[in-house]
């Protein structure tokens, strides 16, 4: 009877006042396109891209944190697999056939192996991390040892995110009891490394042989907003546990070759004197802001930029920024005269009066050019007012 009503979904009506009317309640999701899933799956299928494109939130996810399925080996073997995902996005007939021969044929989901393998190596990757974000040594005369137990929920909740990707579906609270019932081996096994590996490989049987189930609906479409902050918030958790690890127990190797805590080491950061002027100098940028507004800050920082290079220009020439184009002019002859690269007779030295040839060159070009645009400013200003001043005559 299930298996009846999806294959009438896709094309029900109701009759309204005589006449027969489409319903909008189960009309399809607007098409996926095949070229544009490849596309995506080609250049940033190892971030997920694809997967997101589908509707696929937790596959893009997973995807992101492992680098493509482990440094693109999912990502690799997708290059069949995408149509199938197009189909199952766009609810296509042919999948909706070939997937109620799958509920007709298999009660539960059959054993899958790529399935079960990125189970276990997920739920290892999310464990491991915990075990890595969880600080060493004593912080703030606080022992964490005891944060060790979270380990258990963060394998669970892998092996389980894994085990809900597409069609199929289970509970978190089997992986969980799977999970916290095998860590207690970590006190004959001193290894926690083999100890996160053996609890990930509990859960995943547990789920795979107990707890996973068809999804018999299809997945339902969440909006956009919902789907960014799902994401942005499991992105968050991520990066913070990565945060964790290099703040409590990341290393910086100092120039003697010992090896300081990042945390302390940015500890002494905010309290060296490089920052403490960097902050008296935004301090007082904030003020100057203040009283003569933000666009004199912008001037003032593109013209220590020098984005024009006219600084510079000056500094080669040996001028002052008040020289006039006679005074640049003249300058520039001279320093011609006398570095030029025909008068150096030693052979080792050509090569770097050549450069400074050079670089006289082009800065007497830029000033030139600048002094140029700046007098034909001026007196496109002083035509301008000459003109207003007739008007008003």
């Amino acid at each position: 009877m299930c298996c009846e009503k999806m294959g009438k979904n896709n094309n029900r009506t109701v009759a309204r006042n005589g006449k027969v009317m489409n319903s909008e309640v189960n009309a399809l999701p607007p098409q996926k396109s095949v070229f544009l899933a490849y596309v995506l799956w080609l250049f940033g299928g190892i971030f997920g891209l694809h997967h997101l494109y589908l509707h696929r939130d937790r596959h893009a996810f997973l995807w992101w944190c492992s680098l493509g399925g482990y440094f693109g080996i999912g990502w690799l073997g997708e290059i069949f697999t995408i149509p199938s995902y197009v189909r199952d996005a766009n609810e296509d007939p042919r999948f909706i056939e070939e997937f109620i021969k799958k509920l007709q044929t298999h009660k539960k989901p059959p054993y899958s192996g790529k399935r079960f393998l990125f189970m276990i190596m997920i739920g290892y990757l999310f464990g491991q991390l915990a075990n890595m974000a969880i600080p060493n040594d004593m912080y703030m005369a606080m022992d964490f040892n005891f944060l060790h137990w979270l380990i258990p929920f963060f394998v669970a909740l892998g092996v389980w995110t894994v085990g809900n990707i597409g069609r199929e579906r289970g509970v978190l609270w089997h992986c969980l009891l799977a999970a916290f019932a095998a860590y207690p081996i970590r006190y004959f096994i001193y290894d926690e490394t083999y100890t996160i590996l053996i609890t990930s490989l509990a859960a995943a049987l547990v789920f795979d042989h107990a707890s996973k189930e068809w999804l018999r609906t299809p997945p339902k479409r969440r909006g956009i907003c919902e789907r960014f902050f799902k994401f942005s918030t499991a992105m968050f958790i991520y990066f913070s546990l990565w945060g964790c690890f290099f703040y409590f127990n990341g290393t910086i190797t100092d120039e003697n070759g010992n090896e300081v805590p990042i945390h302390e080491a940015f500890q002494n950061f905010l309290a060296s004197a490089w920052w403490t002027d960097i902050k008296q100098a935004l301090k007082d940028m904030y003020t100057y802001a203040q009283h003569h507004g933000w666009y004199e800050i912008w001037k003032e920082l593109l013209e220590s930029m020098d984005v024009d290079g006219e600084r510079n220009a000056y500094k080669v020439l040996g001028l002052s920024a008040t020289a006039s184009q006679t005074e640049i002019t003249a300058t520039y002859r001279k320093l011609c005269k006398t570095i030029h690269p025909d008068t150096v007779k030693d052979e080792s030295q050509r090569a770097t009066a050549q450069q400074r040839f050079i670089e006289v060159q082009q800065a007497y070009e830029i000033l030139s050019k600048i002094k140029s645009a700046r007098i034909r400013k001026n007196k496109k200003v002083v035509n301008d007012d000459n003109e207003n001043d007739t008007i008003v005559l």
